[in-house]
């Protein structure tokens, strides 16, 4: 049974910095595709970063240039460095994994498995 525990959420100053770990256990297949989402206001939770199974990483362009997704060499551990948090940055950040992620993942329903959450306050 696939499980991911995220890690590393807290409260900040506006332009401060967090890092949010994730670790995953009990992949069944041997890559990953492992993703970054936030709670967001509307119905669908928000993708923020996304490293495919070819190691391929993408931002969505709120992020862009200021978090940096990456992986340990077992690819069962993703991170999330975040830099020059701002206000609307403060969210539940929850980690996803799948297989693969033929479309991109950037999109929720890609994604089978989900850790629990943590939360990231940013005060201005």
């Amino acid at each position: 049974q696939v499980q991911l525990v995220e890690s590393g959420g807290g409260s900040v100053q506006s332009g401060g910095s967090l890092q949010l770990s994730c670790a995953g256990s009990g992949f069944f297949y041997t890559t990953n595709c492992m993703a970054w989402f936030r709670q967001g206001s509307g119905n669908n939770r928000e993708w923020v970063a996304t490293i495919d199974s070819s190691g391929k990483i993408s931002y969505a362009d709120s992020v862009k240039g200021r978090f940096t997704a990456s992986q340990d060499i077992t690819k069962t551990v993703l991170y999330l460095q975040m830099n020059g948090l701002k206000p609307e940055d403060s969210d539940m950040y929850f980690c996803a994994a799948t297989a693969v992620c033929p479309s991109g993942g950037r999109r929720y329903y890609e994604f089978n498995h989900w850790g629990q959450g943590t939360q990231v306050t940013v005060a201005s």
